[in-house]
C-alpha cells in the first residue's frame, strides 16, 4: 500500500517557519459629529445590585423621592482623578465599537480584532462641556415602563485613544479605516447607533494636531468641565422644564 505522506524531496528542510510578531502603538483623535452621552452605572446602583433592599410599600414610596437628578448626573460620566480632562469614557468602548464594525466590513472578524487590537489603558479622557440631559428611557421587564434617566451629554466633544495592534496583521492604515467605520456605524456611549434607535456617540477620526482637536482639548479641558459639572447648563428645553418641575416638586414635598 503507497504511504500518503509522500515523501519530502531533497534538501528540503522540516523546521516551521513563523514570521515575527510585533505590537505597534498609534494615536487617533476622535472628533464626535453627534453628542456623546454618558452611561456610566452609578454607586449606587451598583450597591442595589450587590446588597439589594428590601421592597418599598406604598406609603413609604410616597414619602421617598424616587430619583435624585443632581446626583445621577454627576455619577453618570467616568472621571480621571488627575490629567487635562475630568470626563472620560472606558477604553473598552472604544474597541468594542472597532469590534463591532468588523461585522459590516469584509477582510476581518469581530474575534480576530479582539485578538488583535487594545487600546492603551483602563480609560480614554474626553474633552468638551458637559450639560444636564433628562429623557424618557423604557425600563428593562416585560411591561417595558416609561422611567426619567438624568445624564451628563457632551455636544461637542474629542478624545485621543492609543491604539496597540500587531503587526503585521495589522497596519496603521488599516486601524485608522476601523475605527473611522466604528464612528460611522456603531458610535460610543448611550443611545448609539449601534442599537438601531439612537444616533448619539458618532465621532471621526483624524490625529492629535488636527487644529479641531486642538481647540477642543483647549477649550473643554478639566477646569471647565469641573465647573461645568458643579454648575450645569441644561442640553435642551425638555431638559429644564422637568428640572424645574422636579425642584418644584421636591420643594412642594419638603424634600
Amino acid at each position: 500500500m503507497a504511504s500518503n505522506t509522500g515523501s519530502r524531496p531533497k534538501g528540503e528542510s522540516s523546521a516551521i517557519y513563523i514570521e515575527p510578531v510585533r505590537t505597534e502603538t498609534i494615536a487617533l483623535a476622535l472628533i464626535g459629529s453627534t453628542p456623546l452621552v454618558f452611561n456610566r452605572m452609578s454607586e449606587k446602583s451598583k450597591g442595589d445590585i450587590l446588597y439589594p433592599k428590601p421592597r418599598k410599600t406604598s406609603a413609604e414610596k410616597q414619602a421617598s423621592l424616587k430619583h435624585d437628578v443632581m446626583q445621577e448626573f454627576t455619577a453618570s460620566p467616568y472621571t480621571l482623578p488627575d490629567g487635562d480632562a475630568l470626563l472620560a469614557v472606558m477604553a473598552t468602548a472604544i474597541k468594542g465599537a472597532m469590534r463591532t464594525a468588523a461585522l459590516d466590513l469584509p477582510g476581518a472578524s469581530k474575534a480576530q480584532i479582539g485578538r488583535l487590537v487594545y487600546v492603551r489603558g483602563d480609560y480614554v479622557p474626553v474633552y468638551g462641556i458637559p450639560k444636564l440631559f433628562m429623557s424618557v428611557v423604557r425600563q428593562a421587564g416585560m411591561t417595558r415602563a416609561p422611567d426619567i434617566r438624568t445624564r451628563a451629554i457632551v455636544p461637542v466633544w474629542a478624545a485621543l485613544a492609543q491604539i496597540t495592534y500587531v503587526v503585521p496583521m495589522l497596519n496603521p492604515t488599516t486601524i485608522a479605516n476601523l475605527l473611522a467605520a466604528a464612528g460611522i456605524t456603531v458610535g460610543i456611549g448611550d443611545f448609539r447607533q449601534e442599537k438601531g434607535a439612537g444616533n448619539y456617540g458618532l465621532f471621526s477620526v483624524t490625529n492629535a494636531e488636527d487644529p479641531a482637536f486642538v481647540a477642543l482639548r483647549q477649550s473643554g479641558g478639566r477646569d471647565a468641565q469641573v465647573a461645568a459639572m458643579q454648575n450645569p447648563a441644561f442640553y435642551d428645553e425638555d431638559s429644564e422644564r422637568l428640572f424645574t418641575w422636579y425642584e418644584a416638586e421636591r420643594a412642594r414635598r419638603g424634600k
